[in-house]
């Protein structure tokens, strides 16, 4: 009797560890941006010479809402915009004269290109080649550039690699002499969110002028076997033109930088400017 005893504790002794739940994995922890990343100050002034205007941010595939909901956020203080949300199938139909701006936010690059199909592609070179102004955060910069068969093609730029996977970081920026009469005469550097924007190269283009660095990066993040060295002192926000239209491309996110909230609205306002007017200001 002892010994079944023993058995039978054994058993479910065996029994217990064998059915046991393995630890779970912790999730990878969240990125968070600390909001006195730049010191608790208002790195970029508000933009000046604001006009009425209608600005078309984009929605849908490639676009997630959080960077929608951004791109609304930091447009909504200012009353001169109205904003108007569009969906792949609007940007493939709809005649974006109507419009001042088209905004393209964070996101997937080819993803917001199958989102607004060829039709959307064809509608928004044309769009900007008649004068209207491109605003592409992140996957809308990739979205620009001329390297890619899903393009746009409406920057001379291209990408340094096709390892795009580096990572979310907070970087620094500088302020180049171009960039000082579009985002304000800011002295040193200031911080910045990035994710994975495209590290933009100067393209081959002969139809197309070169792009004009307004802002440089001064550090770098390079995780998952991306190439390093490869993305400090490359543009961090350019502008271009393309046809009669403007184009203005940002590869972080200030949109979601505290400090930086003005910079994208300031891009906004540039791009719907007077085509007669000098690409900068």
């Amino acid at each position: 009797m002892r010994t079944a005893s023993i058995l039978l504790l054994l058993l479910a002794s065996a029994s217990s560890v064998s059915f046991a739940e393995e630890p779970k994995k912790a999730p990878p922890p969240k990125f968070v941006m600390p909001p006195d990343v730049n010191g608790n100050k208002t790195v970029i002034a508000l933009p000046e010479n604001r006009r009425p205007i209608k600005v078309g941010v984009y929605s849908g595939p490639g676009a997630p809402q959080s960077s929608v909901d951004a791109v609304v956020r930091v447009m909504k203080p200012f009353t001169e915009a109205t904003t108007v949300i569009l969906s792949g199938e609007d940007v493939a139909r709809q005649n974006l004269a109507a419009y001042d701006v088209l905004v393209f936010p964070g996101g997937s690059g080819s993803g917001q290109s199958k989102g607004i199909g060829e039709a959307g592609v064809k509608n928004v070179r044309e769009f900007v080649g008649n004068g209207g102004g491109y605003v592409g955060i992140c996957a809308g910069a990739y979205l620009a550039c001329s390297n890619f068969s899903w393009g746009l093609g409406i920057l001379n730029a291209g990408t340094v690699s096709s390892k795009w996977r580096r990572g979310q970081a907070i970087l620094d920026l500088e302020m180049t002499e171009a960039g000082r009469p579009l985002l304000g005469d800011v002295p040193g550097v200031f911080k910045v969110r990035y994710n994975n924007g495209p590290i933009l190269k100067p393209w081959t283009r002969t139809d197309l002028p070169a792009y004009t660095p307004l802002t440089l990066f001064r550090t770098e993040v390079a995780k998952n076997d991306t190439p390093v060295g490869v993305q400090v002192n490359t543009a961090a926000q350019a502008v271009s033109t393309f046809g009669k239209g403007r184009v203005f491309v940002s590869s972080p996110h200030p949109e979601g930088t505290p400090g930086l909230e003005n910079l994208i609205p300031r891009g906004v306002f540039w791009a719907a400017g007077d085509k007669k007017e000098s690409v900068l200001p």
